[in-house]
């Protein structure tokens, strides 16, 4: 696995701790707002290595389908359960948009 670069990987994290409680946002749209609209793989590689989840909220970035991809603190069902808290939709496993 490629890592990302410094400033790719800070641009992801700028995006993402803006993402307001109880909203989302998909990869694809983190990945467009930092200008590089195909590294939608990039921003999840960037995400998968953060280390503070309070200040950088990576449970707020989902699939463009809305499903859950991974969450390094706790898995899938730990993602919901702190979206769903914080008033996100979530039917059958996904966020309702």
């Amino acid at each position: 696995m490629r890592d990302n670069p410094p400033d790719f990987t800070q641009a992801v994290y700028d995006v993402v701790a803006k993402i307001p409680k109880g909203s989302v946002m998909t990869y694809k749209q983190v990945a467009e707002e930092i200008g590089n609209p195909g590294a939608f793989r990039a921003v999840g590689t960037a995400l998968s290595r953060n280390i503070d989840p309070k200040k950088v909220p990576c449970h707020r970035v989902v699939g463009r389908d809305g499903s859950m991809h991974g969450y390094a603190f706790g898995g899938a069902e730990a993602k919901i359960e702190i979206l769903k808290k914080e008033g996100v939709k979530i039917k059958d496993g996904k966020v309702v948009f």
